[in-house]
C-alpha cells in the first residue's frame, strides 16, 4: 500500500463521480483520491497547520464550485505534487489543457519537448496525484477514445461531458 510522506489535513467530498479524498499540507494541495483508491494510506495530521487547513478548504470549495458548474479553472490553488522532474513536467503541461478541451498523449509529449515519450507521458498521466484539478481526464487516445483513468472510465466520461468535451457517445 502506498503511503503519503507528510502528515496531511484530509477531508472527503461527495461528488457526482463518487467520494473524493482531498489532502493538503502546509505547502499546498497534495492529493485527490478516488473511491477506487481506498488502499492508498494517507497519514493524517491530528493537528494540521493553519496553512494546511487553508489549502484543504480552498481545494474543497473549488471542487464544490467545479461540480456545480460555477468554476472552470483551479489556477488559484496552491498545488504541491511530488514526482520526478519528468512527471512534474507532464503534470504542468496538463494544466494547459483548457476546460472543455481534450488532447492526446502525443500532444503532451510534444508540448514538453519530448515527442517520442508518448508511453512515458501516459505513465506519468496515470500517476497524477491531483486528478480533476490537474486535468488528466482531458487526455484521450490518439483516435479520440477514452483511455484509462484512476477514477474509472465512467468518471472520466462524466467529467468530459460535464465540461462539454463529449457529446455523451464515447467510451
Amino acid at each position: 500500500m502506498p503511503k503519503s510522506m507528510n502528515p496531511l489535513a484530509i477531508a472527503t467530498l461527495d461528488t457526482p463521480i463518487g467520494p473524493l479524498r482531498v489532502a493538503a499540507h502546509s505547502g499546498g494541495l497534495a492529493r485527490v483520491l478516488f473511491d477506487t483508491q481506498k488502499d492508498e494510506v494517507l497519514e493524517e495530521d491530528p493537528n494540521p497547520s493553519d496553512e494546511a487547513k487553508q489549502h484543504l478548504e480552498a481545494a474543497l470549495q473549488a471542487l464544490r464550485e467545479y461540480f456545480a458548474n460555477e468554476r472552470q479553472s483551479f489556477e488559484d490553488l496552491t498545488l504541491a505534487p511530488v514526482g520526478t522532474d519528468f512527471q512534474l513536467s507532464v503534470w504542468q503541461a496538463l494544466l494547459n489543457i483548457g476546460y472543455g478541451d481534450t488532447c492526446a498523449y502525443r500532444d503532451i509529449a510534444t508540448s514538453i519537448g519530448n515527442p517520442k515519450a508518448v508511453r512515458a507521458v501516459g505513465l506519468a498521466n496515470g500517476k497524477n496525484p491531483i486528478p480533476v484539478i490537474v486535468p488528466c481526464h482531458r487526455v484521450v487516445g490518439a483516435n479520440g477514445t477514452l483511455t484509462g483513468f484512476g477514477g474509472g472510465l465512467p468518471a472520466k466520461k462524466w467529467l468530459l461531458e460535464h465540461e462539454g468535451a463529449l457529446a455523451g457517445s464515447l467510451i
